[in-house]
């Protein structure tokens, strides 16, 4: 039984939610639109302010379905009306990050500069101070989208665990390893 699934999603005030014949999610808020497509398996309705979901067998398959799209409803509702906002934190020695309106420039210690282009849905901004380490702001109403592009992101070059220098997540700790230890 899917606990996920059987809880509604409020709607709050100035975000609608309509679903069409052809289980075709739309929900529309004050900062954009999301639309998702639900299996057929899973039936949607929008009753008094929520959004309720059920599905039509118990087969392992409806009851994974069920949690998954209450879950993608609830973070379109919340990305109407809210938005997303992920900060990403460069340390080390020399590492810098530059936006050109949906190009980031990144340096990240290789021989070259690398050059990433983010979807004209993601907002990004780059902001370096004196003697902090430059920090990466990317904005989206898309959970799923912003998740992506800061996981490519941090692919560029992943924290490493003996001095901690990479692309991480502000707040993340890293787990640092000792390193090498002289035996006498």
């Amino acid at each position: 039984m899917s606990r996920i699934g059987n809880l509604p999603v409020e709607i709050p005030e100035k975000v609608t939610v309509s679903v069409d014949k052809n289980n075709l999610v739309t929900v529309k808020g004050p900062l954009g639109e999301l639309s998702e497509q639900v299996d057929g398996r899973i039936d949607v309705k929008v009753e008094d302010n929520q959004v309720v979901l059920s599905r039509s067998s118990e087969d392992n398959q409806s009851k994974s379905m069920h949690g998954l799209y209450r879950a993608l409803v609830y973070n379109m509702v919340e990305g109407v009306s809210k938005g997303y906002e992920i900060k990403q934190e460069l340390v080390g020695v020399g590492f810098r990050a530059e936006a050109k309106g949906q190009v980031l420039e990144l340096s990240l210690g290789y021989s070259h500069d690398i050059f990433f282009e983010i979807p004209s849905e993601v907002k990004v901004e780059a902001k370096t101070e004196r003697r902090s380490n430059p920090i990466i702001t990317l904005k989206s109403i898309d959970k799923q989208l912003i998740g992506q592009v800061a996981a490519k992101i941090r692919s560029f070059r992943k924290p490493e665990p003996y001095k901690g220098k990479g692309v991480k997540f502000v707040g993340e700790h890293i787990r640092k390893k000792a390193g090498k230890s002289a035996s006498v």
